[in-house]
């Protein structure tokens, strides 16, 4: 992806190097509206109580690697570019005015009005403080540990995040999490999976509006991490037999072509997956 030319964003909270975040580390809770929107890409063993046993580094002041400075540098000129598209989709297609999120940086754990943020979370976006949630480790994770390799892959992942800020603001997020308040655990699940996928294609609509950005293979690298986060995937990488009823995010297939229709379209009508029988 060329970014060279494209401004910081100035939406960002930098909370590397402090352990905990804003609150101590023992303050680490369940992570409860993170469960019930399903935000987190890691739908699996949630370690926080590990994590709550963990002393907090004092005296250590934190330097950051120049590798992780680049990412944190990438990180935020996405950001941009998101701020840039979703200000003239709102515009042209809503005929509103866009109110961007702010991005959390954060190293290890921190604190945020839906919970406790770690690695066991993944990135996520909170719709109490309007903000996205991103450890930098995560693109490491992503690319060595689950098969999402480029950096239009990482640029994937903070553009979901975005779109869930996008569905919030149109208020389609408080409706979910009411419906899902009243429906049974499976129900709920279905209603999480069609938010999902309606953010993979909120994310190939920004990627329509950023293609003059994009480097030859950038779009197959976001197919791919699409895929890769397949809640299919994932269950078969950790030994289960895939159970549809447990889904929160959909399948590798439905998600990455939810992103290419989006991609295809550039619509935000066209990402109506509550609307459909065949997600």
């Amino acid at each position: 992806m060329r970014l060279r030319g494209i401004k910081r964003s100035g939406n960002v909270e930098d909370r590397r190097g402090m352990r905990g975040g804003r609150a101590a580390v023992g303050g680490l809770g369940g992570v409860g509206l993170l469960v019930v929107l399903a935000i987190g890409y890691f739908a699996g063993i949630d370690v926080t109580p590990l994590l709550q046993q963990q002393p907090a580094a004092q005296g250590r002041p934190y330097t950051p690697t120049p590798e992780e400075e680049q990412a944190a540098e990438f990180a935020t000129r996405v950001l941009a570019t998101t701020e840039e598209v979703w200000s003239g989709v709102f515009r042209r297609q809503l005929n509103a005015t866009y109110q961007p999120p702010v991005l959390v940086l954060f190293s290890g754990v921190t604190q945020s009005p839906c919970g406790g943020a770690s690695g066991a979370t993944g990135p996520f976006y909170c719709p109490a403080d309007q903000k996205a949630y991103l450890d930098l480790d995560f693109f490491v994770t992503l690319s060595r540990q689950l098969g999402a390799n480029g950096d239009f892959a990482a640029a994937y992942v903070i553009a979901h995040e975005v779109a869930h800020h996008v569905q919030n603001e149109v208020g389609i997020l408080g409706q979910v999490d009411q419906a899902r308040r009243q429906a049974s655990q499976v129900q709920a699940n279905a209603l999480t999976v069609r938010l999902e996928l309606q953010a993979d294609c909120l994310s190939g609509v920004w990627a329509r509006a950023v293609h003059g950005l994009m480097d030859q293979g950038d779009l197959a690298e976001a197919l791919n991490a699409a895929r890769m986060i397949g809640d299919d995937r994932l269950q078969r990488q950790a030994g289960q037999v895939p159970q549809p009823h447990t889904f929160t995010h959909g399948t590798s297939e439905q998600r990455a072509g939810w992103f290419q229709r989006g991609f295809d379209s550039g619509q935000m009508s066209s990402c109506d997956t509550f609307g459909t029988d065949r997600l």
